[in-house]
């Protein structure tokens, strides 16, 4: 019986798969400790492991090598590189960290990375947000109420990211904005962990709206207090 024909596509969308899967396994081990750092690969004996072409492995290495997990080496190989070394800002990074033993250090450097950004980012925002940004963060904060009281997370979820990365970027501070896939981990991280309760508790869905109104209202120092109020709660929580 002849081999059905390959669908258009499918060839590039299955390399893209393996690539993602090589990806992620390779990344999460060396996080994780699994392949300690100074372990050497090689395209081969990964061709081997994973039983992908030597195209999708060298893209897998390009993109370890972009996130300084692995560093090139003459006559050596692929090295894995140590912690000191990672691209930690990267949201493939965090992620990883998030997922595996190290997940409570993480968690407490990026709300500590937070506590010190996004207040600024709050206050600034009160400055400098278009019309359409402020009635945009107070109709999130309005909405963050309505779903958190309903115990909604995953749409909770969505929203706050929404709201938080609409803050830095309505900051007009373009380091700031910068961090949003940051942002949009650790607040994704935190709900996949299980660490956000059923219904958010009222401290948190105050102070977002104290926040929002805060800034509708173009009072900077408000809208600072507010934040650095509403990422202490989550720094107690986490802690």
């Amino acid at each position: 019986m002849a081999a059905e024909p390959v669908p258009p596509g499918a060839e590039t969308e299955t390399a893209a798969v393996f690539h993602t899967r090589m990806l992620t396994a390779l990344g999460q081990d060396i996080i994780d400790g699994v392949l300690p750092e100074g372990t050497r690969l090689t395209i081969e004996g990964l061709q081997e492991q994973f039983g992908v072409s030597r195209t999708v492995v060298r893209d897998c290495m390009r993109v370890l090598e972009s996130l300084r997990l692995i560093v090139p080496k003459r006559r050596v190989g692929l090295v894995v590189q140590g912690p000191g070394r990672w691209n930690v800002y990267d949201a493939r990074v965090i992620r990883w960290r998030l997922n595996g033993p190290g997940r409570a250090d993480q968690f407490h450097s990026l709300t500590q990375l937070r506590r010190a950004v996004e207040p600024v980012a709050a206050a600034l925002a009160a400055t400098h947000a278009s019309p359409a940004q402020r009635a945009r963060i107070l109709e999130l904060g309005h909405e963050l109420r309505r779903l958190g009281e309903g115990g909604k997370l995953g749409e909770f979820l969505e929203v706050d990211i929404e709201f938080h990365t609409l803050v830095l970027e309505a900051s007009g501070n373009e380091m700031f904005v910068a961090l949003r896939g940051v942002i949009a981990e650790v607040l994704s991280g935190r709900t996949h962990q299980g660490l956000m309760p059923h219904n958010p508790r009222e401290h948190a869905l105050l102070t977002h709206e104290q926040v929002a109104t805060s800034i509708s209202e173009a009072d900077p120092q408000r809208a600072e207090a507010a934040m650095a109020s509403l990422l202490a709660e989550v720094s107690s929580a986490i802690s």
